[in-house]
């Protein structure tokens, strides 16, 4: 297995998921049927007419991708996870290449060792080379382990608070996903991305993600 197959088998890029944040929740009653011939209308009885109007709503879209792009925190994550993955790309690197030496070396013995030594040296290279593939998945993971905890770190005690904080500014009723929204180009002041990025900013700027197992 080639070094970019073994890259891309094991190692996962994580975001932070989308979110979709509701202020103003409306309560939805758990009906549930006792009867088989219950009516819908009897099953929808204790339902109330009441919903919210366009009128009262306050809505806001927000770039989750954009905010990750472009938060100072997210960006300082990328790098810290970057190097890390640079470490582990110098290290298959330096093994790929003490293997492919001894491949070569045992192919060259072939006519010259018995075939009993022959066997333990092949054998040997095949668990060196399980080893190697081994140790780079779990180290791999380790670096997404350290870089998910840092995320969720960052998401719960920095960019939710600052989106709860714009909401309440702003007195919104419901901020959604910008990748799920389909809005005109005339509706000032919708997209509060922006204001996520610069509030996260002056809130944090860096995020030491932990050591992963193994470096």
């Amino acid at each position: 297995m080639n070094q970019n197959n073994i890259v891309k088998k094991y190692t996962k890029m994580g975001i932070i998921a989308a979110a979709v944040i509701a202020v103003a929740v409306l309560g939805i009653l758990a009906i549930s049927a006792t009867r088989t011939n219950r009516s819908l209308d009897s099953a929808l009885s204790d339902v109330s007419t009441n919903a919210a109007t366009a009128a009262e709503l306050r809505i806001a879209v927000i770039s989750m991708d954009k905010i990750q792009m472009n938060a100072k925190v997210l960006q300082d994550l990328h790098k810290q996870r970057a190097s890390f993955e640079d470490k582990l790309k110098t290290k298959l690197e330096k093994e790929q290449k003490a293997l492919e030496k001894e491949k070569s070396d045992i192919e060259k013995s072939q006519d010259v060792l018995a075939q009993e030594a022959l066997q333990r040296r092949v054998v040997d290279y095949q668990r060196r080379l399980n080893g190697l593939q081994r140790d780079i998945a779990e180290k791999a993971q380790a670096i997404e382990a350290s870089y998910q905890d840092a995320l969720n770190t960052i998401q719960k005690k920095h960019l939710d608070p600052v989106i709860e904080g714009i909401i309440a500014k702003k007195k919104l009723s419901l901020v959604i996903d910008g990748r799920m929204a389909r809005v005109g180009n005339d509706v000032a002041e919708l997209d509060i991305t922006d204001d996520v990025v610069k509030t996260l900013d002056k809130k944090v700027s860096s995020m030491k993600m932990a050591t992963p197992k193994g470096f």
